[in-house]
């Protein structure tokens, strides 16, 4: 069966890129690709050389980037009455104890993140099949389990990102839109790859970054350019 192209796949696909790039002009080269008529995401995807059957290389855990991602996170914080207070003020939707764990069980599901304090995880983890599944448990991996909750919360709704390793040993993140300067984008995306740089298990054999690509949420992907800091200092 054909598979159908459309007029603004063809003109983009003729503008790809047939070799990688450095960080600078692969945020170039994304930002001349023919949009549709919305804001599109911006994405990464690292591969990395990580056996995730191992605990210790299935990397998870979250990052505030430097110039945010042009979206704000609705936040719910289970934590004390003075955390809450502060929790509210920092933009959570809705910030407990036991009053929050309630009205998550009884449906209340208006939420992108939930965080906790780390004495509350014995009344939160009544919810674990309710939040679970959803992949809304508060977990110390991810940074969503904090002793200052007040700071999370306004990290998460300002647009924090968290990323795992799927079992292919790739990381999926946001680092902005479209309509993001160039500069703010490479920003974000040095940041991005700093970060995951610094994570690297001690387990690792082989290459640890084999490779970066970037793309728009309907755009193809852009190779970037990555020289394995370590390989050359050796």
């Amino acid at each position: 069966m054909a598979v159908h192209v459309g007029k603004r796949q063809k003109a983009n696909l003729a503008l790809q890129p047939k070799e990688p790039l450095e960080v600078p002009q692969a945020v170039a080269a994304l930002k001349k690709y023919k949009a549709p008529k919305f804001d599109q995401a911006v994405n990464v995807c690292m591969h990395l050389g990580v056996d995730t059957a191992q605990a210790e290389q299935n990397l998870r855990g979250s990052i505030a980037l430097p110039k945010g991602i042009g979206k704000t996170k609705r936040v719910i914080a289970f934590c004390n009455s003075e955390q809450a207070a502060k929790s509210l003020a920092n933009g959570a939707v809705k910030a407990g104890a036991d009053d929050l764990v309630s009205e998550v069980e009884k449906g209340f599901m208006d939420f992108d993140v939930a965080i906790a304090s780390p004495d509350m995880m014995r009344i939160v983890s009544k919810l674990g099949k309710v939040l679970g599944p959803k992949g809304l448990m508060p977990s110390p991996k991810a940074g969503t389990v904090a002793t200052d909750v007040p700071t999370a919360v306004k990290e998460y709704a300002a647009g924090k990102v968290e990323y795992r390793t799927d079992k292919g040993g790739n990381i999926h993140s946001v680092i902005g839109r479209m309509s993001f300067s160039e500069g703010d984008l490479v920003a974000n995306l040095d940041y991005f790859i700093k970060s995951i740089e610094k994570i690297k298990p001690s387990t690792v054999k082989g290459t640890y970054i084999k490779r970066v690509t970037i793309s728009g949420a309907m755009t193809p992907g852009v190779h970037v350019k990555y020289v394995n800091l370590e390989a050359t200092a050796e």
